[in-house]
């Protein structure tokens, strides 16, 4: 597949103040792109903006938000006159049974993970159509395998696999491609957060391989950017998860059944378990949300 030289285009980062969307900013900037980023953290927002290679800004809004997002697309598109890309990076996670979960935490994960991400498209569709350009939506190995303890983020990575996978086919014909992004278990605030509960770190670690490991940023986010030049359809940040497509079918009853061996394993500390969004990333939104 031919690619498209990054020079001269115009990119959007969501979730852009840390983690991968942070990384992909710079590569996208070192690689002759404007970028434009979008979060919840001005002060960490302003901090990367001054660590791009080139010309860049920097906003702040919630992807939830409409009326924010509509007017952080006319702002992008005045001050850089047009916009090629947009990568819909932007999520929140959390873990633990369903049946003790944070409902607030719970809902917020769907909120900024499935309906956060459809809101970013339909904010920035219009200037993706007069550019031809491209939207990378940002999903997870979550939405090609269910998981026990991740109910939230599995439901929120299926629906926008789902999502940019029914948008592609409606939007094609206008000139806009769009593609799904796919990572593992990836070093950043959010992983690592996760991994500060001690269940939900053992029952990663009992995982098989190559599922069980954490992956650096850096060739993850060289894939991301390798894809986003390509404008191709998937891409996948660790090198196997393009395998997984092919037994993605039988997945779900493997999983349930030996789901269910492992809660039994863990059942008595299971009890009480309360996990609310977890990471930076995560303490950002709530103090974003529970601002007076």
């Amino acid at each position: 597949m031919s690619r498209v030289r990054l020079e001269g285009q115009v990119a959007v980062v969501t979730g852009a103040a840390r983690g991968v969307g942070e990384l992909l900013a710079r590569k996208l900037s070192a690689r002759g792109a404007t970028v434009a980023l979008v979060g919840l953290e001005p002060e960490a927002l302003k901090e990367v903006a001054g660590r791009l290679h080139g010309e860049g800004g920097h906003w702040y809004a919630d992807v939830t938000d409409y009326t924010a997002m509509t007017r952080v697309a006319q702002e992008v598109k005045e001050r850089f006159g047009k916009i090629d890309l947009v990568v819909a990076n932007a999520g929140v996670a959390t873990g633990g049974p369903f049946a003790d979960s944070d409902p607030d935490a719970w809902r917020r994960v769907i909120e900024v993970n499935l309906i956060g991400s459809a809101v970013t498209a339909r904010a920035f569709l219009p200037q993706l159509a007069e550019s031809r350009g491209y939207l990378l939506q940002i999903a997870s190995l979550a939405a090609l395998t269910p998981a026990p303890m991740m109910t939230a983020y599995c439901a929120s990575k299926s629906g926008v696999e789902a999502f940019a996978h029914s948008l592609r086919a409606e939007v094609g014909h206008k000139g806009v491609r769009v593609g799904v992004g796919y990572l593992s278990w990836t070093d950043t605030d959010m992983v690592r957060g996760a991994d500060q509960d001690e269940v939900m770190r053992e029952l990663r670690q009992r995982l098989p391989w190559p599922s069980n490991k954490t992956y650096p940023l850096g060739p993850a986010v060289d894939r991301l950017v390798d894809g986003i030049e390509r404008r191709s359809a998937h891409v996948y940040g660790q090198w196997w998860l393009r395998g997984m497509q092919g037994v993605r079918g039988a997945l779900p009853g493997l999983i349930g059944t030996v789901g269910q061996r492992e809660m039994r394993r863990f059942g008595p500390r299971l009890d009480g378990m309360r996990v609310g969004l977890v990471g930076a990333g995560g303490a950002a939104d709530e103090q974003a949300r529970h601002a007076p």
